[in-house]
């Protein structure tokens, strides 16, 4: 058995949820950025450019009560307002999000089981992504919230209507070059999606060229966790374990 699922995530999957309720369509734009020119003796002309960013509508609802159409179970359902705060929060973090949707294979269970017992979906595709979806159609992409409107509903006892405007993301970052034979060759890293923590706790062994390197993938990076700690040279080979240092 099998149905589609919309999944919502942050941080590598830090704040993680599926959409309670599917909407009754999922509206995704794509588009060309191609130029129209007029040429003398020729008319009008079509300049092809790469296609924009791929856009994403979505329009449903945050149940206040279970209905028998809410997908996800009694212990993954969130109050209204708590999906409202956790996008907002995604909104003001300036990072993107990760849009994923998919068939999701559903277990064969009793009948018995079928009325009374909800899958944890989120606990699965946490598991084993590859388990839990299907191959038949699927996207999976880092998206940036571009709009997210809500309103309580009327006549219901607090569901909230909403629409979110998605964005495709793509990563981009400085790109370190070396020269080998006479060529320039770029070496290319994929950004990461996770947050850098705001602290470290300093443990056994740890320098701060290993923190720096864990944390940033650069350990020439120590030398700005050594200014904002304000930790002199002499003790860079003692660092205190369990201290706790702030990073940059």
């Amino acid at each position: 058995m099998e149905e589609y699922g919309i999944f919502l995530s942050f941080n590598n999957q830090e704040d993680l949820f599926r959409l309670p309720i599917n909407p009754e369509t999922l509206e995704i734009k794509e588009s060309g950025d191609g130029k129209s020119y007029t040429i003398i003796d020729l008319g009008e002309i079509n300049a092809i450019a790469y296609p924009k960013l791929t856009e994403i509508s979505i329009e449903s609802v945050f149940p206040a009560q279970r209905y028998p159409f809410v997908l996800v179970p009694d212990a993954e359902l969130r109050k209204p307002f708590d999906y409202v705060e956790l996008i907002k929060k995604w909104m003001v973090s300036r990072r993107p999000i990760r849009f994923v949707f998919s068939g999701v294979k559903i277990p064969e269970m009793e009948k018995d089981e079928q009325k009374n017992k909800v899958q944890n979906w989120l606990e699965e595709s946490k598991r084993s992504e590859k388990q839990s979806f299907t191959n038949d159609f699927a996207i999976n992409m880092a998206v940036s919230i571009e709009g997210f409107t809500w309103k309580l509903s009327a006549g219901t006892s607090g569901d909230i209507e909403y629409t979110l405007s998605l964005k495709k993301y793509v990563f981009y970052q400085a790109v370190a070059v070396k020269v080998v034979n006479g060529e320039a060759k770029a070496e290319q890293k994929r950004a990461s999606e996770k947050k850098a923590p705001a602290t470290y706790t300093l443990k056994a062994g740890d320098s701060l060229w290993s923190i720096a390197q864990k944390i940033f993938g650069d350990g020439s990076k120590y030398k700005a966790i050594q200014k904002l700690n304000g930790i002199p040279d002499s003790e860079l080979k003692k660092l205190p374990v369990g201290k706790v240092i702030k990073l940059p």
